[in-house]
């Protein structure tokens, strides 16, 4: 079928043009069509637009991108009951093999099939309209706008690294880098159980965003030492947990040094190159070490932290653009102005 869609062509080449894509607007039983309303540019849209590829996956033919959305239900399959026309949706943008292994051990971010929106050679999301499973569709609080609604997929990332780090009430966390995603983790771990979570980078623009907000530290590495800060404020004893989500190598030249003995370092952030990792330390503090890799089973329970009003988005929603102008939407994405946080497109 043909849509109008966002389409990057190229590195450095972004369209809105009419594309044929596969598929129908009519739901199958279990399926739901949604009028996209809000789409939430990515970290990994920009890095596509900027440089064609992530790791393996490359573009070599036209995509349509976007998979951060909200919108609202047109048309119900025959066996959806959950959901109706009208309904306002968030979606979870990965579509798994809903009979492989690992969907059915509950770890279907790891099924290797998986179908990731705007993921080559999987066309995205920034098209008027879309069919998706009902599995994975949601219905937003009535008290979450569709521009919040658009937010939970990065939230989502939050959640599940904060149920990965099995908080306790009273830990107190680090979060590395203070981009969306460090923002994500920080506010989610907050929302957990922890008292305070101290949150590092060299973006001081960043920083003075979330500076001042309730639980939250924030160390500028421009003029102060990250292991010194969090010696300081736990007695020298060390972080109870260690979030790595800036994606720097840099980040673990002292990540064994402000964990504490039987801490837990969870990884969030994917570095372009190998880390360097001090097992010896790991052994000796029995540091627990895990990573994550999108998230899952936590879109309910995002949708519930950010319903009772524990987390605030709203004031990360840095820009909103319409769909005509959603080539400078990504201009200004990709220019990563300090100040911005997520720029978004409305349909």
């Amino acid at each position: 079928m043909k849509v109008r869609a966002v389409v990057l062509e190229g590195i450095g080449d972004i369209r809105l043009r009419d594309i044929e894509v596969p598929g129908t607007l009519e739901p199958a039983d279990n399926e739901v069509r949604i009028a996209i309303k809000t789409v939430g540019i990515c970290g990994s849209d920009v890095h596509y637009y900027k440089h064609g590829r992530i790791g393996d996956f490359v573009v070599n033919e036209p995509m349509v991108l976007g998979h951060e959305a909200a919108g609202i239900i047109t048309a119900v399959g025959a066996h959806v009951s959950d959901l109706k026309v009208g309904d306002r949706v968030c979606m979870e943008p990965g579509i798994p093999d809903f009979g492989s292994l690992e969907t059915l051990e509950g770890h279907y971010n790891l099924d290797p099939a998986v179908r990731f929106w705007a993921t080559p050679p999987i066309h995205g999301c920034l098209t008027p309209e879309v069919v998706h499973p009902a599995a994975l569709t949601y219905k937003l609080p009535d008290n979450v706008s569709l521009a919040e609604g658009a937010m939970v997929e990065p939230l989502a990332i939050g959640v599940y690294a904060a149920a990965k780090a099995e908080i306790r009430p009273g830990d107190v966390a680090v979060v590395a880098g203070a981009g969306t995603i460090g923002m994500m983790v920080a506010f989610a771990a907050l929302a957990s159980g922890c008292s305070e979570v101290i949150v590092s980078d060299m973006a001081t623009a960043k920083l003075d965003l979330i500076a001042g907000s309730p639980g939250i530290v924030v160390v500028d590495l421009n003029k102060e030492k990250l292991a010194d800060v969090v010696a300081a404020r736990t007695a020298g004893r060390g972080a109870d947990i260690f979030f790595e989500a800036s994606g720097s190598l840099h980040a673990f030249d002292d990540m064994m040094d402000v964990v504490r003995r039987n801490g837990r370092i969870v990884l969030v952030g994917m570095p372009q190159g190998r880390a360097p990792l001090d097992v010896v330390a790991l052994e000796v503090k029995e540091i627990s070490l895990t990573g994550i890799f999108r998230y899952a089973n936590v879109w309910d329970r995002t949708l519930n932290l950010l319903g009772s009003g524990k987390i605030d988005l709203k004031p990360l929603i840095s820009a909103s653009y319409p769909f005509d102008q959603s080539i400078a939407a990504f201009q200004r994405a990709a220019a990563q102005n300090p100040s911005d946080v997520k720029v978004q497109i409305t349909l």
